[in-house]
């Protein structure tokens, strides 16, 4: 497949709406694991690990994934060509050619690919079995604020754009200044941080 072929559909991260309840972390390592099941996924060996990692970053919690890039640098990189695209876009690895050098976590702009020597290189392949049966990136379908959104590329842009559209004509931006908006209230992780500060475990 050629190296351009952009994705249509993408999953657009709304850092303002995560709580950090890691959903998107659980839910991922259930998809990838054997079993399928949260209860089961527990006792697999080796244990499945998620694609997606939610990071402190100021004053935000983001759930940190794969962007799937085009041109993509682990592709470039890569010796084996076991990292490579599919027909939808995505960036897969192929854990029967990996021989675990390392270079694409180099190589990331995102430092999103994971090592492990069981599993060689993991990252997110965005729930591509998945998409193919009409479902959602499983990461997306767990995310209970709606953090994660999943559609087109020109539908998510156009939500984005009237929005920031709905902003700036009630004053909430000024004219030519774009910057990330914080939290209009403290998250309920810090919430309840601050309810239990007085609490002491003997």
């Amino acid at each position: 497949m050629p190296e351009n072929s952009s994705p249509e559909y993408l999953i657009y991260i709304d850092a303002s709406r995560c709580v950090a309840c890691k959903s998107c972390e659980i839910a991922c390592a259930v998809e990838h694991s054997e079993s399928k099941t949260l209860v089961q996924a527990v006792f697999e060996s080796p244990k499945p690990r998620p694609r997606v990692k939610v990071v402190v970053a100021a004053t935000l919690t983001v759930p940190m994934r794969c962007m799937h890039c085009d041109p993509a640098p682990c592709i470039e990189v890569c010796p084996t060509k076991a990292m490579y695209r599919v027909e939808e876009g995505y960036v897969l690895s192929d854990p029967v050619r990996c021989i675990g050098c390392r270079a694409c976590l180099i190589a990331c702009p995102f430092g999103h690919p994971a090592y492990s020597p069981e599993l060689k290189v993991i990252k997110c392949d965005h729930c591509v079995e998945r998409l193919r049966q009409g479902l959602p990136p499983a990461c997306v379908e767990a995310c209970p604020t709606g953090a994660l959104r999943f559609s087109k590329a020109e539908e998510l842009l156009l939500e984005v754009k009237e929005r920031k559209a709905a902003e700036l004509v009630t004053g909430a931006v000024s004219p030519g200044v774009a910057y990330a908006k914080p939290p209009e209230k403290p998250s309920p992780i810090s919430v309840i941080k601050e309810m239990y500060k007085p609490v002491r475990w003997i």
